[in-house]
């Protein structure tokens, strides 16, 4: 698929900039109309198709904002919504909600769903199968503002919001290992997703801090659901395995682990300790270690980057991303406190 041609491009040929190309193209009376006469031949000789999201965004019509998450039915996802509901709603916005199911299939066809939709910008978490961006710039050649937050494309030049997961990970693998765990399973994600490269990084840093050697067979990629988590940690006891914990990149697959765990009789934290990631609400009641993600305030910081990006090319303002990172914090408790924690 050809990418389709956007004022930048036309700009570019003229030598001229956006703002002048834009307001040539949409009859501003700040513009000759020689100007705008070149403007639009050149548009028309590069086969350029205005964009009716962004002149709804001038005309100050589009008061819905779109967001995408893997699923709602996650604590971590949930609250995320919360957090850019409610700095919408101070801005006026309306939220549009979609999710993917964590199906590449199915993030596209929200984010078609979204554009059809005409929301004012989009706001959007990966799904764990996403293996490349391509859609994504379509929506970013066609003028939408586009934030992503937790699961982000490194490689796209968009407003970004993302926990420090390597150091998450890193103080939940070095917690286990003062308590006096040594030969530690890591379940993790997809590497092609940044958070789950992130986490396995930070379990990699930990061990070698403390001059434990990396024993790949200890190492499961993919697992992340309560299902997952179960099962792999079935086949592990049959395999007999010899392990004494659980660093997971996901609190569900940690539950997993800890229900079979639970059948077999293995007694947690004192035979074999657990640590989980995003602090689900479940995790309080089971007694569960894991690495809060702060994600409320990860919501709320993804709404106001997308609010500032819709205004400042309302205004015509030089367009300035950033990524912001949250510092995620380790909630120690009984699944991980085996009694002997060393400094």
């Amino acid at each position: 698929m050809s990418r389709k041609v956007t004022i930048k491009d036309i700009a570019r040929e003229l030598n001229t900039t956006i703002s002048t190309v834009s307001r040539a193209l949409n009859d501003s009376p700040l513009i000759s109309i020689q100007t705008k006469a070149l403007v639009k031949k050149k548009a028309a000789e590069m086969g350029y198709r205005p964009n009716s999201i962004a002149r709804q965004l001038r005309d100050g019509r589009s008061r819905t904002l779109g967001l995408l998450v893997p699923r709602i039915n996650r604590a971590f996802f949930a609250n995320v919504i919360h957090g850019v509901e409610s700095i919408a709603k101070q801005q006026g916005y309306q939220l549009l909600i979609c999710q993917s199911n964590d199906s590449v299939e199915e993030e596209e066809e929200a984010i078609k769903t979204l554009r059809e939709q005409k929301v004012a910008g989009i706001i959007v978490s990966r799904a764990s199968d996403a293996i490349h961006d391509d859609f994504y710039q379509e929506i970013l050649d066609d003028g939408i503002p586009l934030v992503m937050f937790d699961r982000v494309a490194k490689s796209l030049n968009v407003n970004q919001v993302i926990n420090a997961n390597e150091k998450g990970s890193y103080l939940a693998v070095k917690h286990l290992i003062q308590q006096g765990y040594q030969k530690i399973l890591h379940f993790g994600g997809p590497l092609s997703i940044n958070v789950y490269q992130e986490r396995y990084a930070g379990y990699v840093k930990a061990l070698a801090e403390a001059h434990i050697p990396l024993d790949e067979s200890l190492v499961f990629r993919t697992v992340l659901t309560q299902e997952e988590g179960q099962k792999c940690m079935k086949q592990i006891l049959g395999r007999a395995l010899s392990f004494d914990a659980i660093a997971a990149a996901s609190d569900f697959s940690a539950l997993g682990a800890y229900l079979e765990l639970e059948k077999t009789g293995l007694s947690i934290p004192e035979q074999v300790g657990l640590v989980g990631f995003a602090n689900e609400s479940f995790t309080e009641l089971i007694g569960m270690s894991s690495v809060e993600q702060y994600s409320v305030d990860m919501g709320m910081t993804s709404a106001k980057l997308l609010l500032e990006e819709i205004e400042g090319r309302e205004k015509d303002a030089p367009q300035m991303h950033r990524q912001m990172v949250i510092v995620p914090k380790l909630v120690v408790r009984r699944s991980s406190q085996k009694g002997n924690e060393r400094g």
